[in-house]
C-alpha cells in the first residue's frame, strides 16, 4: 500500500488537470475528490497528486520511466505539449522536461 503521492501539482482547473495527465501523459488516475478538488494518479512507480490552486513556481517534479523517450518526446510534440530537448547522460539515461498548461514540470527518463 503506497503512502500516497510524492508530488503534488496545483492546477488551475482540476477536470483540465485530469484529462491533461490521464490523456496525454498515459497516468491512471486512483482516486478523485470533486469536493476537496484533488485528485491521485499514477504512472509506473511515480504516483502525483493534482491539487486546484495557483500553480507554483519551483515546486517539486514527477520522474516518470518511459521505455522511449525519443518515441514519447515525439508523440507528446504532436499532441501540441510544451516539450523541452532530449538530455543524454551518455550510457546511462535520455531525460526529457514536459511541461503541462499550467506550466508544472514533468521529467521523463529512459534508462539506456
Amino acid at each position: 500500500m503506497s503512502a500516497g503521492p510524492l508530488v503534488w501539482y496545483h492546477v488551475r482547473e482540476l477536470d483540465a488537470g485530469r484529462r491533461f495527465y490521464r490523456e496525454t501523459l498515459l497516468f491512471e488516475e486512483t482516486a478523485v475528490d470533486f469536493t476537496k478538488r484533488w485528485a491521485h494518479l499514477r504512472r509506473g512507480d511515480m504516483e502525483i497528486g493534482l491539487a486546484e490552486g495557483e500553480p507554483q513556481e519551483d515546486g517539486a517534479v514527477a520522474h516518470v520511466d518511459v521505455p522511449d523517450i525519443k518515441a514519447e518526446a515525439a508523440r507528446l510534440r504532436s499532441a501540441g505539449v510544451d516539450v523541452g530537448i532530449v538530455l543524454e547522460l551518455t550510457g546511462e539515461m535520455r531525460l526529457l522536461d514536459v511541461y503541462d498548461p499550467d506550466g508544472n514540470r514533468v521529467q521523463l527518463a529512459q534508462e539506456l
